[in-house]
C-alpha cells in the first residue's frame, strides 16, 4: 500500500501581492466585509474577447522545474550527523523544506539510497548507517514515509534519488551487515579505487538492485525516481575495472568490454523505466549524468568541449537515453562556467537541448551551487555566475528549468548568489512543467467558497467541482476588476501568488498576505501532473 498524505497543508508559502501599503487592522476588515456580500464575480464587460489570450511580452516563466539535491551520503544534507533523535532529523528535513519553499522552489530530489542501503523499511537491504551510525539500525521512524509527506504537504514534488551500484564508500565487505546482499553475494560486487560496487555486467545483480528500488515506487507516493552520474565509476588513475571474468562469463557477442559496459548500464536504465512506468505511470524517471556525453573531436555529434567524456569512462551513453526515449527527463550536471574553454557553459546548454529536442524528454539544468565561492575550479569568482546561467536558459526554450547542488550550499556559500538569482529570476513562483506524455488531464474548476480577514491577510477557501480530485490548487490575483472568459490574467506568472495542496476531502485554505483592493483572485486546480484547469469565478476585492 502507498504512504500517502493529503492533510491539509499547515501554512501556504506564497509570494506577495505587489503593493505600495499593506491594508490592516479596521479598514481590511470593512473592505473584507464588503467583499465577503458582494456577488462573487462581476458581469463580464460588453465588448467580445478574443478565445484565446494573447501571448504575455516580457513574463517570467509560469513553468520551471526548480529543485535543489538533498545529499544523504556522507551527511551532507540530511541528516547533518550519523546517530541524530527521529525527532532532531525531521526538524532537520522540515527546516531544508521550509528553506526551499522560501526560496521559490517547487521540487527536492531527496537521496534515499546512498549506498546499497535504504531510508525505509526495505525487505532487500540493511537501513542506511548514514542515519543512526550503524549499517541496520533502526532509526525509529520511516525517513522515507516522513520526507514524502512533508514535501507534498507544502507541495514540493518529491523525487527519490539512488545511487544504483555503489555498495560502500570502503571496500571491506566484512563491514556491511552480515545479512548485506553484497556480502552474501561477492560474485556480485568488485572494488574500484577504495569503494566497493555491484558489478553492472553481473545480471543477477542488476535485476536485483532494480527490485530493490522499485520497492520504494510500489509502496510510497513518489513524484520522481531519479539516477545522479554515478554509473561505472568515475576512473582512478593506474587502476583498471576488475571485470575481466564477468566480461568473460556474460559478454557473449560483443567485442569490445567498453561496449558491453555501456550496454550493461543501457540495460538497466530501460528496464527501470520500464518497471517504474508499468507500476506507476505517472512518476516520472530522471537522470543527472556528466555534463559531457562525447566531445566532437572524438564524435561529430558531441558537444565542441574538451573535457572528460562520460561515454568513455563511465561508460554512460546519456545521448542515447534521451534519442531513444527511455527518460522523462535528463538533468546534465553542467557544472562548469560561462566561456570555460574546455567545457563552456553556453556551449553546453544549446547542445542537450538539441539533443533533448529529439524526444518529449524534459531538459533540466544541473547547477554547481556548491562551487561559489569555494575552490572547487574550473569556476568563477563573479556571483553572478548563476543567475547569468539562467540568463542564458532564458534564451533556450527547452530548457524547462534548473536543479541546485546541493541544499546546504544554497544557505551557505551560496546563500549570497542564489539571492540574486531569487531576485532576478524566481521571485514569483513557478508550477512544475507538464510532461504530456504521462497522462493525466486537466481537473473542472474550482470555486472559492469563503474569504475571511485574518489580521492583515486574507484567507480564500477553495472547493473543488463536484466528484473531482485535484493534487492542489494556484491562486492568482489580477490587479482590477474580473475580467471576462477567457481569464487571460492567470497566464501572466507575475499574477501567480502561490499554490496549496488539497486535504483529504478535496479543499484546502489559501492565505494571501497583505491582501490590499483592487485586486481580482482567482483559483485553479491541478492534478498530480500539473495540469491545470480554467479560472474559477473571481473574487474581487473593491
Amino acid at each position: 500500500m502507498a504512504h500517502t498524505n493529503r492533510n491539509r497543508p499547515r501554512r501556504a508559502h506564497t509570494v506577495p501581492i505587489p503593493r505600495t501599503a499593506l491594508v490592516s487592522g479596521a479598514l481590511a476588515a470593512a473592505l473584507t466585509a464588503s467583499f465577503l456580500h458582494a456577488p462573487q464575480a462581476l458581469a463580464a464587460p460588453e465588448e467580445p474577447r478574443a478565445q484565446e489570450c494573447d501571448p504575455v511580452e516580457e513574463a517570467p516563466p509560469k513553468r520551471q522545474m526548480r529543485a535543489e539535491w538533498i545529499a544523504g551520503v556522507e551527511n551532507i544534507d540530511w541528516p547533518t550527523e550519523q546517530g541524530l533523535s527521529a525527532e532532531e532529523q525531521q526538524a532537520e528535513l522540515v527546516e531544508l523544506y521550509d528553506g526551499a519553499v522560501d526560496r521559490g522552489l517547487n521540487s527536492v530530489i531527496v537521496q534515499v539510497r546512498p549506498t546499497a542501503d535504504a531510508f525505509w523499511p526495505s525487505p532487500h537491504e540493511p537501513w542506511s548507517e548514514w542515519l543512526t551510525g550503524e549499517q541496520g539500525g533502526d532509526p525509529g521512524y520511516d525517513p522515507l514515509e516522513f520526507a514524502v509527506e512533508e514535501a507534498h504537504e507544502r507541495n514540493l514534488e518529491f523525487h527519490a534519488w539512488y545511487n544504483p551500484y555503489r555498495v560502500a564508500m570502503h571496500e571491506d565487505p566484512t563491514r556491511l551487515v552480515e545479512d548485506h546482499p553484497a556480502r552474501q553475494n561477492p560474485e556480485w560486487t568488485f572494488s574500484y579505487g577504495g569503494q566497493l560496487y555491484y558489478d553492472p555486467g553481473v545480471p543477477e545483480a542488476r535485476e536485483f538492485v532494480i527490485e530493490a528500488m522499485m520497492h520504494s515506487v510500489e509502496n510510497y507516493d513518489l513524484d520522481g525516481v531519479h539516477f545522479d552520474d554515478y554509473f561505472y565509476p568515475y576512473p582512478v588513475g593506474g587502476e583498471e575495472i576488475p571485470d575481466q571474468e564477468t566480461f568473460a562469463e556474460h559478454g557473449e557477442g560483443f567485442d569490445d568490454v567498453a561496449d558491453w559496459r555501456r550496454d550493461n548500464v543501457d540495460t538497466m536504465v530501460r528496464e527501470v523505466g520500464e518497471a517504474v512506468n508499468a507500476t506507476k505511470p505517472h512518476v516520472k524517471f530522471g537522470i543527472s549524468p556528466f555534463g559531457i556525453w562525447r566531445n566532437s573531436a572524438t564524435d561529430p555529434a558531441g558537444s565542441d568541449t574538451s573535457g572528460m567524456q562520460s561515454y568513455d569512462e563511465q561508460y554512460a551513453d546519456s545521448r542515447k537515453w534521451v534519442t531513444e526515449g527511455w527518460l522523462d527527463y535528463i538533468n546534465p550536471q553542467i557544472y562548469w562556467n560561462i566561456g570555460l574553454e574546455v567545457a563552456d557553459y553556453s556551449v553546453l546548454v544549446p547542445w542537450w537541448e538539441e539533443v533533448a529536442a529529439t524526444t518529449d524528454t524534459h531538459l533540466y539544468i544541473g547547477q554547481a551551487a556548491y562551487k561559489v565561492g569555494e575552490e572547487e575550479g574550473p569556476w568563477t569568482e563573479d556571483p553572478g555566475e548563476l543567475s547569468a546561467h539562467l540568463d542564458l536558459n532564458r534564451d533556450h526554450p527547452g530548457v524547462h528549468g534548473d536543479v541546485y547542488f546541493s541544499a546546504t550550499s544554497l544557505r551557505t556559500n551560496a546563500q549570497e548568489a542564489f539571492e540574486t538569482v531569487q531576485r532576478e529570476h524566481y521571485a514569483h513562483p513557478a508550477l512544475v512543467p507538464v510532461a504530456p506524455d504521462l497522462g493525466g488531464e486537466s481537473p473542472p474548476a474550482p470555486s472559492v467558497t469563503r474569504t475571511a480577514p485574518v489580521e492583515e491577510d486574507l484567507e480564500l477557501d477553495l472547493t473543488p467541482a463536484k466528484g473531482s480530485e485535484p493534487a492542489y490548487y494556484a491562486v492568482y490575483a489580477v490587479e482590477g476588476v474580473p475580467e471576462g472568459k477567457p481569464v487571460c490574467g492567470i497566464d501572466d506568472a507575475r499574477n501567480l501568488l502561490g499554490t496549496v495542496r488539497a486535504g483529504e476531502d478535496g479543499t484546502a485554505t489559501f492565505t494571501v498576505p497583505g491582501a490590499e483592493g483592487g485586486y481580482t483572485f482567482y483559483a485553479t486546480a491541478l492534478d498530480r501532473l500539473h495540469h491545470e484547469s480554467g479560472a474559477s469565478e473571481p473574487r474581487y476585492l473593491p
